[in-house]
């Protein structure tokens, strides 16, 4: 049998998605008429039973051409309803035809189709009585033709297109809105394995589903005794702590893996293969930890220190995860880890998030803090004593600033000969986004350790070591030669220019200045070297005043040789 329907609410989405495809100069209003469509397959009440061993199936709905008198462009959708409701306004599928709508046929997968009626509520190897329709349109017109169909289930619940886990022994609670995320296992040709499975935390005494969305209204799963039924009863959590969750679609199973440890195992660390570091938890699906490498080697992931779970990389990728026993039944290639390029202490990092099953592995240059705050503080380098560092409570300062290498390297100790305490630091003293900046400041971890301190560039260099925070803050100025004239625009008319800093303690430029010009040595604004004195070599005072010592135009090699404390400094020009 076949109806026409007035389907303001559906025709009217459809206008709008179409309309704008077609010609400017169509008018929509007219005498001309469009043909109704003619269903060709399947027959009217056919009975279509889908075949869960070939899920990819294509099941095929055509019809014969709609037409407009006035030979306007006619598209097409496809629309799977009940057969109890009065109009396909909320359809149970809805497909646009191939082509961008000109194609006389949809072809559905059994998969598609069935996943369509699971979230409708049509139970699992039931028959439905359903109809479906194809709606033409041109311009503003819309026939339909719509007949009986009934279509028998899969055997057993289709897996869903995708799947999250909701719950109050969830890491995100009950709210379904912030369901978290399960991987689909995909087999080695990408296909599909109607599996899940989630890496996660979970609390004792509450309670967990699996839902088709991340919405109240999605489908559930849920059930009793490791049985998975769709808008089955609630699963009492395991207990606490990380587990690994599978949903196994193809024989409505679920199970947990309480994971007590994710350990590194392979030729790079202590004991080798017989050797085992495991990881922390951190939460989100993700595994960390420092590892000390003894051997550039490369080496595997292992759960619970049980070889049937053994985690390796997907070759082809670069940080791609599989669990060996999954690869090995699903035709996925997998290998070793390769060598993390070095020895000694690395972070490793393993994100089993849904869209990740990825690790990473970097150097770890994070220190331990110290516990006590020392009565002593030294600056060492290659053994002997830089400088004492003043203590004032909790912080030790150097005060005055000190002239260090980027070819050295350096200490903290608590001992003056570097048999006492040892501290070092997590960055680079020096190592800044801008360099060149007239101040420049950090401050990097302390912790206890015998690992060399660096510098990252030649420079007098103020440290500050607080052991209540455990940071070693640093700084050291840039400085530029300031050149202007009362006349000739003043100050807004003068040049900076950049000084190169010399070991030790020196500043020099080589620049044209004018006769009778102002000139200063300054790092705005904390330093301002000046004199009111006129010769062209002497001293100068930070803060002094402006120096007017230029008698003749001309290239000057201009040099500062600052003071450790920044109070004063010994200059020279010298005219090229």
């Amino acid at each position: 049998m076949k109806k026409n329907y007035a389907l303001l609410s559906f025709v009217a989405m459809l206008f709008v998605v179409w309309s704008c495809k077609e010609m400017d100069n169509l008018d929509p209003v007219g005498n001309w008429e469009l043909t109704t469509p003619i269903i060709s397959t399947p027959s009217d009440n056919a009975t279509l039973v889908l075949n869960q061993d070939e899920p990819t199936e294509q099941i095929r709905f055509e019809w014969q051409a709609a037409v407009s008198s006035e030979r306007y462009q006619v598209r097409y959708t496809f629309v799977l309803d009940s057969a109890d409701n009065p109009d396909f306004s909320s359809p149970i599928l809805s497909m646009t035809s191939g082509g961008s709508g000109k194609n006389l046929f949809v072809a559905p997968t059994a998969r598609q189709i069935d996943q369509a009626l699971s979230a409708a509520g049509y139970e699992a190897n039931t028959t439905a009585n359903l109809k479906w329709a194809v709606m033409a349109q041109s311009l503003d017109k819309v026939s339909v033709a719509s007949q009986a169909v009934r279509i028998t289930r899969f055997e057993t619940e289709s897996a869903p297109a995708q799947l999250y886990v909701s719950g109050s022994a969830t890491e995100k609670g009950a709210n379904v809105t912030l369901a978290i995320p399960m991987k689909a296992l995909k087999d080695g040709d990408g296909n599909l394995t109607g599996i899940y499975e989630l890496y996660t935390g979970l609390t004792a005494g509450g309670t967990l589903q699996f839902y088709g969305a991340q919405s109240a209204s999605a489908v559930s799963f849920g059930g009793a005794s490791g049985q998975l039924q769709r808008n089955g009863a609630a699963i009492a959590s395991p207990g606490a702590g990380a587990y690994r969750i599978t949903a196994d679609f193809n024989n409505n199973t679920y199970s947990f893996l309480k994971i007590d440890k994710i350990s590194v195992v392979g030729g790079n660390i202590t004991n080798g293969w017989g050797g085992d570091e495991p990881l922390q938890y951190k939460g989100n699906s993700v595994w960390e930890g420092s590892v000390n490498l003894v051997a550039d080697a490369g080496y595997i992931f292992r759960v619970n220190g049980d070889w049937a779970y053994q985690i390796k990389r997907i070759v082809g990728t670069t940080n791609q995860l599989v669990m060996q026993s999954f690869a090995e039944e699903n035709k996925i290639t997998f290998e070793d880890l390769p060598a993390a390029g070095g020895t000694g202490k690395y972070k490793f990092t393993i994100n089993f998030a849904a869209d990740k099953y990825t690790y990473a592995v970097e150097k770890d240059n994070s220190v331990t803090p110290p516990t006590e705050v020392p009565n002593q503080l030294f600056l060492l380098s290659d053994g002997a004593k830089v400088v004492e560092l003043t203590k004032s409570g909790s912080t030790f300062s150097s005060g005055k600033y000190l002239a260090l290498q980027k070819s050295k390297t350096y200490t903290l100790n608590t001992k003056e000969d570097g048999s006492g305490t040892a501290y070092t630091i997590t960055g680079t003293i020096g190592e800044a986004a801008t360099p060149t900046a007239d101040k420049v400041e950090n401050k990097v971890q302390v912790g206890v350790g015998n690992t060399a301190i660096n510098v990252a560039r030649d420079q007098a260099y103020q440290l500050s070591v607080n052991f209540s925070n455990a940071e070693l803050a640093w700084k050291y100025y840039n400085l530029k030669l300031f050149h202007w004239s009362t006349a000739e625009g003043g100050w807004d008319a003068r040049t900076e220019t950049p000084m190169t800093y010399v070991h030790p303690y020196k500043f020099e430029v080589t620049t044209n200045l004018q006769k009778d010009f102002i000139t200063k040595f300054n790092s705005p604004w904390d330093v301002q070297f000046g004199t009111n004195g006129t010769a062209l070599s002497g001293t100068m005072t930070n803060g002094g005043e402006d120096f007017k010592g230029i008698s003749a135009s001309g290239s000057y090699m201009a040099t500062i040789e600052i003071e450790p404390d920044y109070a004063s400094a010994t200059y020279q020009f010298v005219k090229q």
